[in-house]
Parts: C-alpha cells; sequence; structure tokens
C-alpha cells in the first residue's frame, strides 16, 4: 500500500438499520477520496458498524478491534472507529478498554462521520453519543448492491420492550419528511435501482412525530400515506417495509398493501412470545389474539402473502407451558420464515436485571425445538411454488454456480436459474419453479433473456 493512498474498511454487524448506516457511511469517506478495501488489513481507516442486539455479535466485536489495536502499534497512522450501538452504549468505557481507537460513534453521528474524523486527523480522540436531532441525509449512500437499497425514513424508537437495548442506543423516533424520501428514491430510480425497502426500527410509529392532522384527528403522515405517496416513481418496480409492530399494523395499511401494484406481498411482523403474560413481561403492548387477527386480516386480503417474524424464546420466567404456546402460534399460523433467538440480557434493559433467568441449557434446547419447526414450515409452505410461475428481480450471479443468477420473488423468497448477470441484472424475468427447499427455489426462465 503506497502511503499516499487513503483505505477504508467497513464491517457491519446486526441489523438493515446497521447496514444502511454503512452503506452512508462508505458514500461519506468516498466523497473525502477514500477507497473501499476488502480487507481491513490493507486500509488505513478501520471502522467497526456494531450491534449490541446478541451478546455474541459483542463479543466478536472485541475479539476483531484487539486484532487491529495490536496492527496499530506498528502502523501509527491507522485510524480505528467504533460506530453503532455498542459504540453507544459503550461510550467512552470503550476507550478505556481500547485506548488504540480513535473515534467511538453512535448511530444517530453517521451522517457526521466527515466532521468527527476531522476532528481526529487534528489529533483529538472522540466520543459522539450525545442525543442529537439527526441530520438530513444528503451523502450519497455507498450501495451494497445496485439492484435494491434500503431508504431509511424513521430513525429511533419510543418503545420500550424490557429486553432490548434500541432506544437506548438510536435514541427518539424522528421521522424523515416524506418529500426528502421521495428525493431519494427518485434519484435511487434514476441510477436505475429496481427495489427499494423502506426502513425503521419500528416503521409503522412513521410520521407520528411530523406536524399536522385531519379533520377526523388522524395523522397527516402515515406509512400508509408514506406508500401511496412514493408509489408512483417512475423506474422504482418494487416497494417493502421493515420492521412492523403489531401494535400499530392497521387495516387500512393493508389495504394499501393490496392496492399499490409495487408494493410486496411480503410483511414481517415480529411475535416474540405467544404467551400472553411473557409478551406483558416484555411490554409488548399486544396479545397472541390481537397478532392473530393481523394476520388474518393479511391473509384475507393477500391470501398467498409471505409472512416472516422474529421469536425469541427463554425470555425471564418462560415456563414450558408458555413456550408451548409460542410453538402453538408458530404451528397455527404456517411462516415462511421466522428469525429466532434465544434471550440474551443486555446492560441498561429492565429483563436483565430480574432474578428469574432460565439456564442457557433450557435456552437452547427451546431454540433446537423452535428451529425445527420453523423449517419443517417453511418446506411446507415453499410446497405452494412448485410448478408456479413467478416474477423474479435478479439481483447477482450465484456464487456457487456460475451459469446461474440469483433474484427474489415479490414474496422474498431466493430464487435460482440459468441465465447470464450481464443480461439479466435488474430485470424482472418469468421463471417456472421446478425446485423447492425450505429457504429457496430453483427454476427455469419462461422468457429469452432481455438484452
Amino acid at each position: 500500500m503506497t502511503s499516499s493512498a487513503r483505505r477504508y474498511h467497513i464491517t457491519t454487524f446486526g441489523c438493515q438499520m446497521n447496514k444502511a448506516d454503512s452503506e452512508r457511511m462508505s458514500g461519506i469517506l468516498e466523497s473525502m477520496g477514500f477507497e473501499w478495501s476488502e480487507s481491513p488489513d490493507d486500509a488505513n481507516l478501520v471502522l467497526y458498524n456494531t450491534c449490541t442486539i446478541r451478546d455474541n455479535a459483542e463479543q466478536k466485536v472485541y475479539s476483531y478491534l484487539g486484532r487491529q489495536a495490536r496492527r496499530k502499534h506498528e502502523q501509527p497512522d491507522l485510524t480505528l472507529i467504533v460506530a453503532g450501538c455498542v459504540a453507544q452504549q459503550e461510550g467512552e468505557s470503550l476507550l478505556r478498554r481500547v485506548p488504540e481507537l480513535d473515534l467511538v460513534m453512535g448511530p444517530q453521528h453517521a451522517n457526521r462521520l466527515q466532521d468527527l474524523l476531522e476532528q481526529v486527523f487534528n489529533g483529538s480522540q472522540v466520543v459522539a453519543t450525545e442525543p442529537i436531532y439527526i441530520v438530513e441525509d444528503i451523502t450519497k449512500p455507498r450501495r451494497d448492491s445496485d439492484v435494491t437499497a434500503w431508504v431509511n425514513v424513521i430513525y429511533g424508537c419510543n418503545e420500550r420492550c424490557t429486553y432490548c437495548v434500541v432506544p437506548n442506543v438510536r435514541g427518539v423516533e424522528q421521522s424523515r419528511s416524506p418529500q426528502a424520501i421521495r428525493t431519494e428514491m427518485e434519484a435511487l430510480a434514476q441510477q436505475g435501482f429496481k427495489e427499494v425497502t423502506l426502513l425503521g426500527q419500528n416503521i409503522d410509529a412513521y410520521g407520528r412525530d411530523l406536524p399536522g392532522t385531519t379533520p377526523e384527528g388522524r395523522h397527516l403522515h402515515t406509512l400508509t400515506d408514506l406508500l401511496y405517496f412514493v408509489h408512483d416513481i417512475p423506474g422504482l418496480e418494487r416497494l417493502r417495509f421493515a420492521t412492523s409492530h403489531p401494535r400499530y399494523f392497521t387495516e387500512r395499511l393493508i389495504r394499501a398493501c393490496a392496492e399499490l401494484p409495487k408494493v410486496c406481498e411480503h410483511f414481517h411482523v415480529p411475535f416474540q412470545s405467544g404467551d400472553n403474560d411473557i409478551l406483558k413481561a416484555m411490554s409488548r403492548g399486544y396479545t397472541h389474539e390481537r397478532y392473530r387477527r393481523i394476520i388474518d386480516l393479511i391473509r384475507s386480503y393477500m391470501p398467498d402473502a409471505s409472512i416472516s417474524a422474529d421469536a425469541i424464546v427463554g425470555f425471564p420466567g418462560e415456563t414450558d407451558a408458555q413456550f408451548e404456546k409460542t410453538l402453538k402460534l408458530v404451528e397455527d399460523i404456517g411462516f415462511d420464515q421466522v428469525n429466532t433467538a434465544a434471550y440474551s440480557p443486555r446492560p441498561g434493559t429492565p429483563a436483565a436485571l430480574w432474578e428469574n433467568q432460565l439456564s442457557e441449557e433450557v435456552k437452547r434446547d427451546r431454540l433446537q425445538q423452535l428451529n425445527h419447526l420453523v423449517s419443517v414450515q417453511a418446506s411446507e409452505r415453499s410446497q405452494r411454488y412448485l410448478g408456479r410461475v413467478e416474477e423474479v428481480l435478479v439481483e447477482a450471479q450465484n456464487t456457487k454456480d456460475p451459469t446461474q443468477v440469483m433474484g427474489r420473488t415479490r414474496g422474498n423468497r431466493l430464487t435460482f436459474f440459468p441465465g447470464s448477470i450481464d443480461e439479466l441484472k435488474g430485470q424482472v424475468v418469468s421463471v417456472k419453479i421446478t425446485e423447492i427447499r425450505a429457504f429457496s427455489l430453483t427454476g427455469t426462465p419462461l422468457i429469452p433473456a432481455l438484452r
């Protein structure tokens, strides 16, 4: 590496929000003249964008940091940054643990990376974790895909789930204006992106903090209104959104998804537990009956919709009978996919302090049982695709088989079929499904490659 080269590497842990933040920070670094490096060891600026939802993600960060901290002793010009949720949570104590760090910055500060780096380059060691009003983003993110893109619509979260650190680390809800979101999406469409996923930690809360109500007292800006507002952007073919909260999921939103042709029939609605007492202890604000009604309503409008969810097993105090209710809910609903996790206590959350913690062994056993049920169900749900023709948006080459391309159905199933990525990237192709697996499909294209 020549001394004049400025190369950066970002490693991202955790959720889609973090991926979106990393894309924005990459955009800022490239506008400052940095070039992307595949390997952190070839970079002179290394940034870890961290996640604190699970304990093992946090431990991983410390082990990666240790390696780079040692490297810094040989290469003092290495700039070392921890961003994201671990940074927000640990703040200055990170510097005590890893004094080689130059910058510790919470997720709300992602758009300020250039200002913060200028302070670092002037010789300061910087901690930026104070709450700020999120600066509207004008940097072009460096997108990891050139077919699909994330667009943040609301930052932060006002919920107070007893297991979750997100409100502590990502701050209060702040919605972007509909016009700013539409402007970003129009620019993406002009660059050739075909699909946008609107992102929020609790996306159904979008607009609650924006001024204005209708004469009936309804907020002028809701996620439903936003979908209608951005739906007609020329060039965009698909819209998705995540993550939803059952407490705010409305029939009006479901009806909009059924009416608007670009909105994909794919809903990610976490339930976390099938037992009402556990849901109450989690402070989720709904019952399993309400959750079931939401899914019934989605299916009454869109019978074939894909439903995915999140679930936690081994929450403090969860009995065998309560865990069985989670299995029962999963069995009754028939999800396409469930992201599962064993409860892990997070610092600064109420549930971490409770005395009725379960053993790792019980949590592991329950997670295994739930995962088995989820994959059996996913295989059953896949059966419906066999022999069907699905619209697949081509995203990339199949890394394991270069004669195939890969993309997703509207229901978000990963699908492989023969074809040339140079000809098909970004195209929507009709594919007859010939093989099914629990979480992916294979098929044959029905039309000649579009040139």
